[in-house]
């Protein structure tokens, strides 16, 4: 569990001090409307505005390399190669992916509500599909067995019909509506009749007509069992479609359905969403789970709840859900949610003193150069670099707590910009401060606005 900050201690400290110069100044000049000027600045300088959380990031293992992934077509990850997008899908085959934990920190986030979760069943394994299916078939073997039962009563009509003589025993050779198109279908053979060289005679029409019927018998009552088989089955499936007592039809649920609606105050163009789940198989030995990880892309994010829903299949029959997380990401940059492990808000200062902390950690001994990091930039900045200014790279002086201070047009800082707009972006701006030996010291960042990514 990640410890969270202690922002507490802090306005404790301050408040004390605040409200003691407000009175202060309120007892010099009787201006006592400066207190609340007071507060409400504290006020603004706590709020939220970060969110730390335990991300993920995911790579596929590919022709023994590993590559990012940078989105989600449908379910099939993306990844970069050389500059191109490759899809690269599960479904022609298993993939190797490597899945790393780790601590991230954004200033862009998405509300998550309503979220459900519920075990549920493929569509080949569905109760409801099995037993609709089943009642199809048996509701299509009775009434081809209706046909055959009557097409079978106009021929034995037709070969007892005295008036016909020895030409009856015809009324079945070209028979375009008979039982054999049933018995192929269900496995049943029998005894092909050949017509004799010469044709029918009054000395062997008679041993054709018994062949027929005995192979006719043997026919009716294998398309009647089958046909029993069936109605049976169905039975079965309509007592039991929602398995009540245990799994009668199907072997156990199979998938998982997802249903959820989501909202961002940043709007996401490329978000795709990635579900881990940590599952449990009959029979499997005490302590074992499996991963069972599922990507699918959405539709743009923006401010207004969309709603969500899927189903995700290839679980194992009868799974044990351990644990499922649920992330979000937007062209392979991941975005926080209320869902998030270890979830950690954090005002614009106490996010600048973990990526200071962070830092200085992963670059022990190291001599390093300050360099931006985060900052909030006037929203008129855009205009004025497409209008072709502040295009060239710049100097500012950084301290060693990571704030920049005087800005300056070369690297040694003899000359020095005189820019009130320059000044106030600088001003909005957090570095990284230079490290002598893994120390912070004071140090020089060069700054180009136009290559700036915050």
């Amino acid at each position: 569990m990640i410890p969270r900050p202690q922002p507490a201690r802090i306005a404790r400290l301050l408040l004390p001090v605040v409200l003691a110069a407000a009175s202060g100044h309120a007892a010099e000049t009787g201006a006592r409307d400066q207190k609340p000027v007071l507060l409400d600045q504290v006020v603004v300088d706590a709020s939220k505005t970060h969110t730390l959380f335990m991300g993920a990031d995911i790579s596929v293992n590919l022709d023994k390399d590993i590559y990012p992934v940078r989105d989600v077509a449908g379910t099939s990850w993306v990844i970069d190669i050389n500059g191109k997008d490759k899809v690269v899908s599960a479904k022609k085959g298993p993939l190797n992916l490597k899945i790393t934990p780790t601590l991230k920190l954004t200033e862009v986030a998405a509300t998550i509500v309503g979220f459900r979760k519920e075990a549920a069943y493929s569509y080949e394994n569905d109760p409801s599909v099995l037993m609709t299916r089943g009642l199809s078939a048996s509701a299509s073997m009775n009434a081809d067995l209706l046909a055959v039962q009557a097409n079978a009563e106009h021929v034995a009509d037709a070969i007892s019909n005295k008036a016909f003589g020895d030409m009856g025993a015809l009324a079945s050779s070209d028979n375009q509506f008979s039982d054999a198109a049933l018995r192929a279908s269900i496995g049943t053979r029998s005894t092909p009749y050949v017509i004799p060289k010469g044709g029918y005679t009054a000395a062997n029409v008679g041993a054709f007509i018994a062949a027929y019927g005995a192979a006719n018998t043997a026919s009716q009552a294998g398309m009647v069992s089958f046909a029993q088989r069936g109605v049976a089955s169905a039975a079965n499936q309509t007592t039991n479609g929602n398995e009540p007592i245990g799994n009668l039809v199907t072997k156990g649920h199979d998938a998982m359905d997802v249903d959820f609606s989501i909202a961002s105050a940043h709007p996401l163009r490329n978000p795709y969403i990635v579900t881990m789940a940590r599952i449990k198989t009959p029979g499997s030995k005490p302590g074992y789970v499996q991963n069972h990880i599922y990507a699918r892309a959405l539709d743009p994010i923006d401010q207004q709840f969309s709603h969500v829903h899927f189903s995700e299949e290839g679980f194992p029959f009868e799974y044990e859900l351990v644990d499922f997380q649920v992330h979000l990401y937007d062209r392979g940059v991941e975005i926080a949610t209320n869902l998030a492990a270890n979830r950690v808000e954090l005002t614009r200062e106490e996010a600048f003193e973990y990526v200071k902390m962070e830092y200085v950690s992963a670059h022990k001994g190291d001599t390093l150069p300050a360099v931006p990091v985060m900052g909030r930039l006037p929203s008129e900045l855009p205009n004025r670099i497409a209008a072709g200014k502040y295009a060239e790279t710049y100097f500012v002086q950084v301290n060693k707590d990571g704030l920049g201070r005087e800005v300056y047009e070369d690297r040694l800082c003899t000359k020095k910009v005189d820019d009130a707009f320059l000044a106030s972006v600088v001003a909005g701006m957090r570095f990284k401060p230079a490290l002598s030996g893994g120390t912070p010291v004071d140090g020089v960042a060069a700054v180009n606005l136009t290559k700036l990514q915050f």
